[in-house]
């Protein structure tokens, strides 16, 4: 099996700036999107420290390790990351404050560890379905699993953008963990909140079920700025492809 990956970011309609990052490290099956809080310069330098920071930190598995050593890897270099973020924000007070969203997704040995804190995303598309890995850590994803809200209240909500966990405004922060199997063919999706909040799993269904998966970024892309784009907007697709797949259908 084979890692394929495709990414794009994009500033959106209606902001000056991208304080969105991304992390494609192909070589360690290491991929990840950041959305960066605290105004431009600390959101850009949150989001930008949490890819870098994250790739740094992460230790590869020994020969041999358990399914859950392997997400405690990925965890912990979370857990690291957030107190790089939240130290160079101490010793800084223009960057007081900034923090980031995280979700990275590590794959090894046919499994996909996926370790988030925030609203970014990860799906898991599969023989024409997708399937949400990551369960928002905002007021209104809280208040639906409450029972106070309904799906369409929360997607209309004015509180839809406020999270509530984010990678360096505290020193510590819980970071969940998933593990998720995988074989050839499946794609993995990342995404900041700029997409995840105007396209519908049946929307991405839709892109990627139609069109090549190299194309499949910028199409989201389009689809989310044409719905409003008032944020910005990051897309890391992942495709697991059989070893016989040619690679001209690669993005140059």
């Amino acid at each position: 099996m084979r890692l394929i990956p495709y990414a794009l970011s994009d500033v959106g309609r209606k902001r000056q700036h991208n304080e969105d990052s991304f992390l494609i490290a192909e070589e360690l099956g290491l991929f990840a999107v950041a959305d960066g809080m605290g105004g431009h310069r600390a959101g850009e330098k949150a989001s930008r420290m949490a890819v870098e920071h994250l790739q740094q930190a992460l230790t590869l598995p020994r020969r041999g390790a358990t399914r859950d050593e392997v997400l405690g890897l990925l965890q912990r270099a979370m857990f690291s990351t957030g107190a790089a973020i939240y130290d160079a924000a101490q010793s800084d007070p223009d960057l007081a404050g900034m923090g980031t969203t995280l979700t990275a997704v590590f794959l090894h040995g046919m499994r996909a560890y996926v370790a988030h804190v925030g609203d970014s995303r990860a799906y898991l598309y599969r023989d024409g379905k997708i399937e949400q890995i990551t369960m928002d850590h905002s007021w209104v994803a809280e208040q639906v699993k409450a029972g106070l809200l309904t799906e369409q209240e929360a997607k209309e909500s004015r509180f839809r953008h406020i999270i509530t966990r984010s990678v360096g405004f505290e020193r510590e922060v819980q970071v969940d963990g998933t593990i998720c199997p995988v074989q050839a063919g499946d794609v993995l999706l990342l995404c900041s909140d700029g997409l995840s909040n105007y396209l519908e799993e049946t929307d991405l269904c839709e892109v990627l079920s139609q069109h090549m998966y190299r194309d499949a970024p910028q199409l989201l892309i389009d689809l989310a700025n044409a719905r409003g784009g008032d944020d910005n907007i990051t897309v890391v697709l992942i495709h697991m492809a059989n070893d016989a797949t040619p690679r001209k259908r690669r993005a140059s």
